[in-house]
């Protein structure tokens, strides 16, 4: 055992490594893509296999075909991520898993690097039946990992483990096993239908045997450590119920008001632990629930006082915003609402006004040189579609060129329906990485059904905007090996977009020349603007090193 400090995301990887993970897929994204960045750097000395998969879905796939072929897994992604996988992740609840799996969540209340919505992935446990797992720190990043494979390994079911930014980028002390050097284990897949296919009518007694596991592992969160009392004046008829970083705040809260109130942290949100709960609030007047986003954990406490006929006053989300992260201060003024306190807020007026700021490309990233020669050679109303990744900042001052975002390659399918609704022309931009994760669907699309967008792919030569990860269009892994290059205009000219152009966006007077070409076509056309990130490169001159991780020198 040794402490070092760690993020939390780090204790993700030296928790999975501690319980002996083999197999590590996911797709990066803040802020959860630190795992699979450190699994990169350690696989090969710990013999774990890592990979960077083309989306979220995918990664969860080659983990259950891991899983059943009877290797530990581990599956890492953001909030998105799990929309993108649900397709499988809910049959995956019914089959159950071989070998243990644990998925890993990132949540970003306040949207601190998620533009497209402030999602509670929470809700997923309701719908999916797995258990659900939410850590409050760095140490129990750790400990909660190593819990979810014992608990995967017992039930034989998925472990979801919930994080968010400020947990997954807390830094702390952390106590870990570093286990010794292991060779790559070979799993070996063994037939049997009868647990891996979700047909009918064995899919409903799948779903049966779901819900009898549930039972088991309700009793098992009883028992857990990870449920448990904090503190609290034994008298006291004023309680509180905390989850996640919330409880942190809630402790510091007490501490800053003076205050011995009895805290119930839960570090099980699915299933919760209906007993513990019941025997907490039976003799209490009123309970404080503390819980960024969605209020699922009030929720199930009303239900829970309202079946012990309890008379006790639940408070939640009437005393704390429903939008945002929560703080310190946002816990405060919660209790002193509810305990009737008087307190002085010390707030500072700036005596200067502060100009607004927008975020900005980085200096010499390429799309200076794409985004004002689109919106010089753009006719008048053209219709600009935007899509995750760097080439957002298109919407933003100076540029000011995107009428919509959604979600991952979406702005090839929005583009097709306002195409074919308006016949008006569209520019779609897209990054490379965002054009492997979910582009091409609507691109084969958008040709089927003959509808006419200038789709301008936006390669960077690298997955830039989180962090510099490799993608299939640069010819290497996680891993650091060298692999095919999966070129972009190949698969646009295989889905059968005919007009296809390669170019250096340096050379403005081509680019400008063939978006002029492009927007007079009646149908698809596609031009991959390539140019590797200037951040990307300037890493790679001050430290040489970098490109035997970062570049294959075949295809760069």
């Amino acid at each position: 055992m040794i402490k070092k400090v760690l993020l939390g995301n780090e204790a993700i990887v030296r928790g999975a490594l501690a319980a002996g993970v083999d197999f590590v897929s996911g797709y990066p994204g803040c802020p959860s893509a630190e795992i699979g960045e450190e699994f990169g750097k350690l696989s090969k000395e710990n013999g774990v296999y890592a990979e960077w998969s083309v989306n979220e879905k995918v990664a969860l796939e080659a983990a259950i075909g891991a899983s059943f072929s009877g290797l530990k897994s581990l599956v890492n992604m953001k909030s998105f991520g799990i929309n993108v996988c649900s397709d499988s992740l809910f049959p995956l609840a019914y089959t159950g898993t071989k070998a243990p799996m644990v998925i890993f969540v990132g949540d970003d209340p306040s949207c601190h690097s998620s533009a497209q919505s402030e999602q509670d992935s929470r809700g997923y446990a309701y719908l999916s039946h797995i258990p659900f797992l939410d850590p409050s720190s760095p140490q129990e990043c750790y400990d909660f990992t190593k819990l979810g494979f014992e608990i995967s390994e017992k039930f034989n079911v998925p472990v979801i483990i919930r994080s968010t930014t400020r947990v997954a980028h807390q830094r702390a002390p952390v106590i870990f096993d570093v286990p010794g050097k292991r060779d790559f284990k070979r799993g070996d897949f063994v037939k049997n239908p009868h647990q891996f296919c979700t047909m009918p009518p064995r899919v409903l007694e799948m779903k049966k045997e779901l819900l009898e596991k549930i039972k088991k592992i309700s009793d098992y969160a009883e028992k857990s450590k990870i449920n448990k009392v904090v503190g609290g004046n034994k008298s006291s008829k004023i309680g509180i119920i905390a989850s996640g970083i919330s409880y942190f705040y809630v402790m510091e809260a007490l501490e800053e008001l003076g205050l011995d109130l009895p805290v119930l942290k839960l570090g099980f949100f699915y299933p919760l632990p209906k007993q513990k709960i019941k025997k907490f609030i039976v003799p209490l007047k009123k309970v404080i629930v503390v819980e960024e986003m969605q209020h699922y954990i009030k929720k199930e406490i009303k239900t829970i006082a309202k079946d012990i006929d309890s008379k006790v006053e639940i408070f939640g989300k009437n005393v704390l915003s429903e939008v945002g992260e929560l703080s310190v201060e946002n816990v405060i003024l919660a209790l002193a609402k509810v305990l009737n306190l008087k307190i002085k807020i010390k707030t500072k007026t700036p005596s200067v006004s502060v100009p607004k700021r927008y975020p900005k490309l980085c200096d010499g990233c390429p799309y200076w040189n794409i985004l004002p020669v689109i919106k010089r050679v753009a006719p008048e109303g053209t219709v600009f579609g935007g899509d995750i990744g760097c080439n957002m900042m298109a919407g933003l001052p100076p540029h000011n060129i995107q009428d919509y975002l959604f979600s991952m390659g979406a702005s090839m399918g929005i583009s097709h329906g306002v195409s074919r609704a308006t016949g008006k022309k569209v520019i779609s931009l897209i990054g490379d990485g965002t054009f492997f994760h979910s582009g091409i669907p609507g691109l084969v699309n958008a040709v089927y059904n003959r509808s006419n967008p200038l789709i301008i792919v936006l390669d960077n030569r690298i997955t830039a905007m989180t962090g510099h990860q490799q993608n299939p269009g640069m010819g290497k892994t996680v891993m650091g090996q060298n692999v095919e290059q999966i070129k972009i205009e190949e698969i646009a000219t295989a889905c059968g977009v005919k007009h296809v152009k390669v170019l250096d966006p340096k050379n403005m007077k081509d680019l400008e020349d063939t978006i002029k070409d492009f927007m007079q076509k009646d149908e698809v056309s596609v031009i991959v603007c390539r140019h590797i990130c200037a951040l990307l490169e300037r890493r790679l001159k001050s430290n040489p090193d970098l490109g035997e991780f970062y570049i294959n020198p075949q295809v760069i």
